[in-house]
């Protein structure tokens, strides 16, 4: 195993072994050590993002807590959660573009969780931009006490801000 794959969780090296080939890649330790390199680049944006931010990392968020958040998932896209507002949240699934067997980006204003969102699992919606993701690696909410509409200012931003960073990650793995 590479030197980069090996200093990953398990489960997110099984994930990068299987998003290689959707990626274009070839199916070969090089590319794995690649798209691991991607991922570890793309925590240290999220975990730099989210410190200044002013936003927590948290183990999960129940379906009618009314904070909203954002999430990395195993295959370092961004998922999107606005806060709750009569009954419905805008949700945002980012796929920052190297996967060729998703979506690149899709937001749904009327949005409702299945169910809890829990790192570890994938979060599912009842309506919203996809069915579900992959399983969850880090789920960040507003530290301080926010209304609604400041929340979800303050997670587009920072979504914002972290798609065109994995963006460019992207860019350095896979040449266009």
């Amino acid at each position: 195993m590479g030197e980069i794959l090996s200093q990953l969780p398990p489960e997110i090296q099984v994930h990068i072994k299987g998003i290689t080939k959707s990626a274009g890649l070839p199916d070969e330790e090089e590319s794995y050590e690649k798209m691991a390199q991607g991922w570890m680049d793309k925590q240290k944006i999220f975990e730099e993002q989210i410190g200044e931010q002013n936003m927590v990392e948290i183990e999960s968020l129940a379906v009618d807590d009314p904070k909203g958040a954002v999430a990395l998932t195993y295959s370092g896209s961004l998922v999107l959660i606005g806060p709750l507002v009569d009954g419905f949240r805008k949700a945002g699934y980012n796929s920052i573009g190297i996967r060729k067997n998703v979506p690149d980006s899709m937001v749904q204003e009327n949005s409702k969780l299945a169910s809890d969102i829990a790192v570890n699992g994938p979060i599912e919606f009842d309506s919203g931009p996809v069915k579900s993701t992959s399983s969850i690696f880090k789920i960040a909410v507003c530290k301080e006490d926010l209304g609604a509409e400041e929340q979800e200012e303050k997670i587009s931003e920072v979504t914002v801000i972290m798609t065109e960073e994995f963006v460019n990650v992207n860019k350095e793995l896979i040449p266009v």
